[in-house]
């Protein structure tokens, strides 16, 4: 595996790719390389400088950390949206395409295999894939919507370079299985509801109410049962029973017996 490398992360993805058939989709691919190709030219990003790998529905690119963040940044808010309008003028509902895209920063490493490993890289897809910036996309009618991390906003956005308005961007965090990680959403912060925590069981179940023993009875007395008043006798030894008398209603026996 190669040292680690300080890279510029893009991530672009297709907004309900697996809904469509196996044309559409091949149409939608061509469609997300093309878009992201004149994306990154018109940033002065050439392919010298970055690297692609393909994920179906998604394409990564991980950029040379000496191209300029910002233009990346200005030409996502602006040329992205554009072609995207351009595209879908023209195209039938089911060939539509909407995307997802996140910037981040951060070191990335090539295993033997071709394959990306970085913790960095890992976070990235993570805010990509987040329930906040589907939502996003859902609720607006813009064809793109665009989240960077945590790095990249205290670097860049928040100085609020030419064509990336900082007063746009919005604070949010984004749960994962390595804890919450704080980004910035551009646009405004979808409605979106948070699943309630799975209830944790006790550490020990609580005992049930146990109904107080009713005192044993002797003979010749009569026993309440909740409401059915039985007369008769009780016969010790190893069998028990309850001797005469009419049963009505519900009938508890509680509490313990006595050996005569």
């Amino acid at each position: 595996m190669s040292d680690p490398v300080s890279s510029t992360i893009l991530l672009l993805d297709i907004e309900k790719y697996s809904e469509r058939d196996d044309v559409e989709q091949a149409y939608l691919r061509r469609m997300l390389f093309d878009l992201a190709d004149r994306v990154l030219l018109a940033a002065g990003i050439d392919e010298t400088r970055r690297r692609r790998a393909d994920r179906g529905d998604c394409v990564m690119e991980l950029i040379d950390a000496n191209a300029s963040v910002t233009a990346l940044l200005r030409t996502l808010l602006t040329e992205a949206p554009a072609q995207l309008r351009t595209l879908n003028r023209t195209a039938s509902s089911s060939a539509q395409m909407r995307l997802r895209g996140v910037v981040a920063t951060g070191y990335v490493a090539l295993d033997g295999h071709d394959g990306w490993v970085g913790s960095d890289l890992n976070h990235a897809c993570r805010l990509l894939d987040a329930e906040l910036l589907r939502g996003a996309l859902r609720e607006r009618a813009q064809d793109f919507a665009l989240c960077v991390s945590e790095p990249v906003y205290q670097g860049i956005v928040r100085h609020s370079p030419t064509g990336v308005p900082a007063e746009e961007f919005h604070a949010i965090t984004v749960g994962s299985k390595n804890g919450p990680l704080p980004a910035w959403l551009h646009g405004p912060v979808p409605q979106v509801p948070v699943p309630d925590a799975s209830p944790q069981a006790p550490d020990r179940a609580a005992p049930e109410p146990r109904t107080p023993a009713a005192p044993p009875a002797g003979p010749g007395q009569a026993f309440d049962f909740g409401g059915a008043t039985v007369n008769g006798g009780v016969f010790g030894g190893m069998n028990h029973g309850i001797g005469g008398g009419t049963f009505h209603g519900d009938i508890h026996l509680g509490g313990g017996s006595r050996e005569r």
